[in-house]
């Protein structure tokens, strides 16, 4: 007989110890924001494209001090946010045990349909407040490019590509992206 676990409660008061008692084998994503728990399904093949090709993209620029990760990780600057990038770039030093609790160098969120308003919206606010230094936000359905640099505790656009464009980046590192290169087969 397996068991499951049960969602203890459907208030805002969850915290990243409560994240535990969740099931990591159901194809969900969980998340909090300010205490509250965000359930997300499984991505579809075309956001799984983009992540994987952008990965590799990153990873062959990425610098020997920094590491690129893809979800499910989580980042988890305070007790009560717990957000999963789907793809993040940490220093070395900071990378934990278990999560990441330091700002990060850069957080890439992938657009889908049950995400594009909480990735354009909540985290993007959850980002910038945490310190994270540069955010991209990747449409595979467009595709296209919306990259963001931390200036003065706010994000500030400092790229924006579609298609065939090449999107050169400086932050977290020099690479350059080409928004049509991510999703075609």
């Amino acid at each position: 007989m397996t068991t499951m676990a049960v969602m203890p409660r459907a208030t805002d008061n969850w915290t990243v110890d409560d994240l535990a008692q969740l099931p990591d084998d159901d194809g969900l994503r969980y998340e909090l924001i300010d205490g509250t728990l965000i359930v997300s399904p499984a991505p579809i093949p075309l956001h799984q494209r983009a992540v994987r090709r952008l990965t590799r993209v990153l990873e062959e620029s990425c610098p020997p001090n920094l590491e690129v990760f893809f979800a499910p990780l989580d980042w988890q600057p305070d007790e009560r946010n717990s957000l999963e990038p789907d793809l993040l770039v940490v220093a070395n030093e900071d990378v934990g045990d278990t999560r990441i609790t330091s700002p990060l160098k850069l957080a890439v969120e992938v657009l889908s349909a049950s995400s594009r308003l909480r990735d354009t919206t909540l985290k993007y606010a959850k980002y910038a407040e945490g310190g994270v230094a540069s955010y991209w936000i990747v449409d595979p359905a467009t595709p296209s490019i919306v990259a963001y640099d931390l200036h003065d505790g706010r994000y500030v656009e400092v790229a924006n590509g579609t298609g065939d464009d090449k999107v050169t980046l400086e932050r977290p590192f020099p690479v350059t992206v080409t928004p049509h290169d991510l999703v075609t087969r």
